[in-house]
Order: structure tokens, then sequence, then C-alpha cells
């Protein structure tokens, strides 16, 4: 029994220490349309990830439990039997609810990469994981350093939309998208300088006028 208790923490840790290793890993494209010194809006493209449900009381526990199974996936177990490059972030999104910080459930997901985009391979049912196709929208977006723990993540979505109620997007958020915000995450739990996490909200009408804007630039 003490080693199956263990045995999801150390999946963790080897599933970090094979992102650690991975260099020029893919991410999602998107547009920057807005940027202020706290948070940016950014239109991402059409997209495809794979998400796993979990229903946890804890941000941390959920996003683990996540990861156990995405990293089973990516590694073949799938029905083809596919190997698939790890992308980043890996993001968590908190779905609204009176529970525990601000939430009933939880979605993390992996951005599926360019090979695997238009057909990904169908996981395998016992994982349950299914695929997630998201349309063009807008994201507000705000940097955090650090680790991302259920100490701290509630704050950081409070100040994107304390400085999201003195923009133009003060109105613009919350009821067009079934969840309350989304953590992305971008380093392994072993780099502990200059650490990047992300809150994302997502923007209603992302096919509004601003959203359309020609940015700065395409990541």
């Amino acid at each position: 029994m003490a080693n199956q208790s263990i045995f999801p923490s150390l999946f963790f840790v080897s599933f970090f220490v094979y992102l650690a290793s991975v260099h020029a890993i893919e991410s999602p494209q998107f547009t920057v349309v807005h940027s202020e010194s706290d948070f940016e809006v950014r239109l991402y493209r059409d997209s495809s990830w794979m998400s796993a449900p979990a229903r946890e009381i804890s941000f941390e526990k959920a996003t683990k439990d996540g990861f156990h199974r995405l990293f089973q996936y990516i590694q073949g177990a799938n029905l083809n039997s596919s190997r698939i490059a790890m992308t980043a972030p890996v993001l968590t999104s908190i779905v609204p609810g009176a529970g525990p910080l601000h939430s009933s459930a939880y979605f993390i997901r992996l951005y599926l990469p360019i090979k695997f985009q238009t057909s990904p391979p169908l996981p395998l049912p016992e994982l349950n994981l299914h695929p997630d196709k998201w349309s063009s929208h807008c994201i507000a977006t705000r940097k955090f350093s650090g680790f991302a723990r259920d100490s701290n993540i509630v704050k950081e979505a409070e100040k994107l939309a304390t400085s999201l109620s003195r923009s133009p997007w003060a109105n613009s958020t919350g009821s067009g998208s079934a969840y309350a915000y989304s953590i992305a995450q971008y380093n392994s739990p072993f780099r502990f300088i200059g650490r990047v996490n992300e809150v994302w909200v997502d923007i209603d009408g992302s096919q509004t006028e601003e959203c359309q804007v020609s940015g700065l630039e395409i990541y």
C-alpha cells in the first residue's frame, strides 16, 4: 500500500523530468492585440488540445492527477500507440463553483503538436481524456513568478480581474466562458529561478472588431 500511495507523486516527478529535458517545444500561436504593464490581451488561433477532467478540492492535486493521465497518453497510451511530443504550457482551467478555491472542477490540458492538430490519436478509454477543439478567440493574460499553488492562484486571478476592470475589457469577461480562469504553467518544478506562470481569462465576443486587430507579432 505504501508503494501505491507514492506512485502518483513519483510519476508526476518523472513527468516533469521529461518536460525539463525537452527543447524547442511547441506552443499555441497567438497575436498580441493589447498590452499594458501588468497584462495583455492575445488573439489565439484555432487549436486542438487534449483535456483531462478532474474533481478535486485542491488545484495542485487536480493538476497532478490530470498530468498523470496526459503523460501516459503522450507516451503511447492511445489507440495508435503514438508517441507525442511535449508542448507548453500545461493549462489547468477552473470551473466556477461554491467550493474551496472558488472551484468545483478542473480541466487539465495539453496543446497538441501541429502534427496532430487535425487528427489527434484517440486516448485509451480508461484515461478519461477527450480532445478539445478551440475556436479562435481572445484571452487576457497576466504573468506571475514562482510556483502556482493553492495558496496563490486566486489572488493572482483577482489581480488580473482588477487590471481588466480599469481597461476597455472591463465588462468583457465571465459570461461567455465555462471557466472562471485558467492557470498556465511553463516550467518544470526543478526550475527555481525565472519561473513563468500565467492567469488566463477568456474575453467574451471573440469575433468583435478589437479582437480582430492585427497585433505586434505572431508567437
